[in-house]
């Protein structure tokens, strides 16, 4: 297996362990299930930092690719009665 499939594996096993954090977050899970998830979401992006094998950009981007994925968009135009108010 070269660097790069194996690398693409890795990011490809983080982008579902974050959307698996977005979905328990998104069902209201306890929290203690929560917390767990995102501590090993926070331990394998440490792992593939200070292996080299990603940088920070490189995994906030993916983050943001995800939670988009999950929740949308950041901010969204205003309905008109809305915005009128």
């Amino acid at each position: 297996m070269s660097s790069q499939s194996s690398k693409a594996e890795m990011l490809d096993n983080l982008r579902a362990m974050l959307r698996d954090v977005f979905r328990l977050r998104t069902e209201g899970v306890a929290y203690a299930r929560l917390a767990r998830a995102h501590g090993y979401v926070d331990g394998y992006m440490r792992v593939l930092i200070d292996t080299g094998v990603a940088d920070r950009r490189e995994l906030l981007a993916i983050v943001a690719e995800e939670r988009l994925g999950v929740d949308g968009p950041a901010t969204a135009p205003l309905p008109a009665d809305i915005a009128a108010a």
